[in-house]
């Protein structure tokens, strides 16, 4: 029987959706897609699930796709970005329940924009990451264009596009590419440490948040008071914000049910 490419685990709320083939440094092929869109789908709709760890076995995090089961020139790239990244990376980006990257390792091409498409991202020491599209003649897909530019700025994000080179844990952290940079030992205890703590606060809060601010984006100062007016008057009649107040009014700490 064939090991899984996508092993997941539920603890405490939290859904550790693990990357699972070390050998290829977790390259993505026809199979890991189509279960890891799965699991990340069966998460967000999961009532028991009020985070989202992605990790990783092995050395790597994710060495992008893999590319022996494409043949240049003749592989549709457009429709398989449409059919399999594009839906990751928009999953992790709209689910309503927060979502940590894990990154222990090399995270290359379309895994590091994964990385980055989560909510929040703490990284080993030994982490690094690489916009290696153009070392083979492609552009950076996967959201790579949408999201380098907002986490590091413009002159930045073409530098990482544009020459390709590695760039370490220290200064991915620097750049703003990742929250947290840990020694590697502690990595998993930090990042599960980081996903408890999300998965005991108001879920439904959060996803309100990552609604609020994927549309801020994309929109003008006006639009955004008033999505942020919508949205709240959404947040108020939540259960957690409920007792949010009771909490604070009787001085105590909350006691959240993601409802």
């Amino acid at each position: 029987m064939m090991d899984k490419s996508v092993v997941t685990g539920t603890q405490g709320g939290v859904r550790t959706v693990t990357l699972n083939r070390p050998d290829v440094l977790n390259a993505i092929n026809t199979q890991m897609g189509a279960d890891l869109l799965d699991a990340l789908r069966e998460a967000e709709r999961a009532p028991e699930v009020r985070c989202v760890l992605l990790a990783a076995a092995g050395r790597g995090f994710c060495a992008g796709a893999d590319l022996r089961e494409q043949t240049p020139g003749e592989t549709k790239v457009g429709e398989l970005l449409r059919t399999r990244y594009n839906r990751i990376v928009l999953t992790l980006r709209t689910m309503e329940k927060p979502v940590i990257a894990a990154i222990n390792g090399v995270a290359a091409g379309a895994g590091a924009n994964m990385a980055f498409a989560a909510d929040l991202r703490i990284a080993s020491d030994r982490a690094s990451f690489i916009e290696a599209f153009s070392r083979i003649g492609l552009i950076p897909d996967s959201g790579g264009t949408w999201l380098l530019p907002r986490l590091t700025g413009m002159g930045r994000a073409l530098e990482l596009v544009l020459f390709a080179d590695p760039v370490d844990a220290a200064a991915a952290e620097r750049m703003g590419l990742v929250n947290r940079v840990v020694p590697h030992d502690d990595l998993m205890p930090r990042a599960l440490e980081w996903a408890g703590r999300l998965a005991a606060g108001p879920t439904r809060t959060y996803g309100l948040i990552k609604r609020a601010l994927n549309r801020a984006l994309a929109t003008d100062l006006e639009g955004a008071l008033e999505y942020e007016a919508h949205l709240q008057e959404i947040a108020s009649r939540t259960g957690d914000h409920r007792e949010g107040v009771a909490a604070f009014l009787a001085k105590r700490p909350p006691v959240y049910t993601g409802r």
